[in-house]
């Protein structure tokens, strides 16, 4: 595949190949302040506290405050000032909202990871979908969802456009929780974990048409799965 001339060489990069460095302390209390509030850990309507949560994660309170500034841009919690932070509502018509634009976004990322992604990241990707397959015949919600975050990470650094990166990661964390919250009732976690497994798979071998069909087969069932949340 010719290298897309948009994309600079030192962005194509194989950066899967070289040691990657330690998370900062900011990014290991976002990660797990994270996976706590979309797992439910902490659920909706809980009310956070810096002190508390420093003492919990054994994290200083400055990559603590950080990390939540950060979880507030992706809207997963609302800071109160002098009152805490409060972790936000699961609200069915706002993940709507969210999938309206995730739509448009995820189809440009397929079809720009498709094209720039580099052979390790297509490596990567083909992991990913076997693990995503295992994940299903073992019905194991968290592992899946694990994978699910790591495939959304990889896909939007495979398409190389710091812009649509930036801007889909902070829709993805309210929607792994909306799926978290509902999956057990409504969803069909096989079907669930093919689609992405199909998705991961085209974006790594079939290129661009496919992957962008892909993407489509995806969003328009995980839009099915948020509607049929107001039938449970």
């Amino acid at each position: 595949m010719e290298q897309d001339e948009m994309t600079p060489a030192l962005s194509r990069s194989d950066s899967f190949s070289r040691p990657q460095p330690a998370p900062t302390l900011t990014e290991k209390a976002y990660q797990i302040l994270e996976e706590l509030i979309v797992t439910l850990e902490l659920p909706p309507g809980a009310v956070l506290s810096e002190q508390a949560l420093v003492k919990q994660l054994g994290i200083g309170r400055t990559p603590i405050r950080e990390a939540l500034q950060r979880l507030a841009l992706e809207s997963l919690v609302t800071i109160l000032p002098r009152r805490g932070v409060l972790v936000s509502d699961i609200d069915l018509h706002r993940q709507l909202r969210v999938l309206e634009l995730r739509r448009e976004l995820e189809r440009f990322l397929a079809a720009k990871a498709s094209e720039r992604a580099t052979d390790a990241e297509r490596q990567r990707l083909r992991e990913i979908a076997q693990g995503m397959r295992q994940a299903a015949e073992t019905a194991d919600g968290i592992e899946f969802m694990r994978f699910d975050r790591e495939l959304n990470l990889l896909i939007a650094a495979a398409a190389h456009n710091e812009f649509a990166n930036r801007s889909i990661n902070q829709l993805h964390g309210m929607s792994r929780r909306f799926w978290y919250r509902h999956y057990k009732q409504v969803a069909d976690l096989p079907l669930m974990a093919r689609l992405h497994a199909d998705l991961a798979q085209a974006i790594a071998e079939a290129g661009k048409e496919e992957a962008t069909r892909a993407s489509d087969a995806l969003m328009d069932y995980i839009e099915t799965f948020a509607r049929k949340t107001l039938e449970a």
